[in-house]
């Protein structure tokens, strides 16, 4: 298989800021396998700063992962996998970019969407949130009002006026489901504080109210809160899940956190085994990296897909979500193709 790659600007429609700070522009990577049979596979990088990836790191991982992908059977997924771990440790953006390529490529060869070559149906999909970033009030609702299709909003938190930002949200939308990630920012006894508020203003989910190495601090807020507490940034691989076992609810999968599509299933399969709930997410992504991740919809309990959505220029095609409902496709592969006015072709570089 050949390997080649190309970086895109991604403009989201508002500057996305959570706890950790924001940013009006991202950049992520694209990658494209193409087969001796011409036969092409794409995937997306979504690096983040907090994991320690930039696309400058994304783009030295590819050039290691070159040699082991060109000689590469493209339907030995796992051994795959498991060479490219071998050789580079981390860069989980990146490899989660060759994976999808890799799916999307051989669906494509034999003709069926990945989420049917794993033996799911399409219909049993959880509804996706829309994100609310932290803005200032009257922006607040704005973006209230810009997310009418969706029945879920998930409110972005760790200010000094979080109860202000819930009491906006909540009165522009008295009869939506609300969610809240405060990405790590408070303390354990702040966040059951905090809890009793949410519980007041009809919020149903907390989602990593404390720093990412605090297990404790999650088990303590799990214990007296009536919220379900979610893992995200301390939940990464599936190896994290049992460490988690009562202290959280249930986990939040990201690709550019995991590595690949198969590490999320093997996640998944983890928080089972624990009876613990699942939810996937995003960064902000296209709808490539957003069809993607949706193949595991089927197994979710909830659904956070909305990094496309967020975006002023998504250059590709692929899942939808009508009414806050993922809708999967019957198109081969990952079922993403680019945008009708965008020609990706001659950006592609070798890697």
């Amino acid at each position: 298989m050949r390997l080649s790659h190309q970086t895109i600007e991604l403009n989201p429609t508002h500057p996305f800021v959570i706890a950790r700070g924001g940013y009006a522009h991202h950049r992520n990577v694209i990658v494209r396998l193409t087969d001796d049979d011409g036969a092409e596979g794409f995937g997306e990088a979504a690096p983040n700063r907090y994991y320690g990836e930039s696309v400058s790191t994304v783009i030295a991982a590819l050039g290691q992962f070159k040699p082991i992908l060109e000689r590469a059977d493209p339907f030995s997924l796992e051994s795959v996998e498991a060479h490219l771990n071998r050789v580079m440790g981390g860069n989980a953006s990146a490899k989660s970019a060759v994976s999808a390529a890799l799916h999307d490529l051989l669906g494509k060869k034999l003709g069926l969407p990945v989420y049917r070559m794993w033996g799911f149906d399409a219909a049993p999909t959880p509804q996706s949130s829309f994100t609310i970033a932290i803005a200032e009030n009257d922006e607040l609702e704005r973006r209230v009002a810009e997310a009418r299709d969706y029945p879920i909003l998930k409110i972005k938190l760790g200010t000094d006026r979080d109860m202000e930002i819930v009491r906006i949200v909540r009165n522009a939308a008295p009869e939506k489901r609300l969610r809240v990630d405060a990405n790590a920012a408070w303390t354990a006894k702040h966040a059951v504080r905090m809890s009793e508020f949410l519980v007041d203003k009809g919020v149903g989910m907390l989602e990593q109210p404390v720093p990412a190495n605090d297990i404790e601090g999650l088990r303590f807020v799990r214990k007296r809160s009536k919220l379900p507490i979610f893992a995200d940034e301390s939940c990464l691989v599936a190896t994290d899940v049992a460490k988690l076992a009562g202290a959280v609810d249930g986990i939040n999968i990201k690709l550019a956190k995991c590595g690949s599509l198969r590490e999320a299933l093997r996640m998944i399969h983890a928080a089972r085994a624990l009876d613990m709930q699942v939810m996937a997410g995003c960064m902000i992504e296209s709808s490539l990296g957003i069809s993607a991740i949706a193949q595991i919809a089927p197994l979710l309990d909830a659904a956070d897909f909305d990094g496309a959505a967020l975006l002023s220029n998504d250059p590709f095609r692929g899942v939808t979500i009508k009414g806050g409902t993922v809708q999967l496709t019957d198109a081969p592969g990952l079922g993403a193709t680019p945008a009708p006015s965008v020609d990706l072709s001659p950006a592609f570089q070798s890697a």
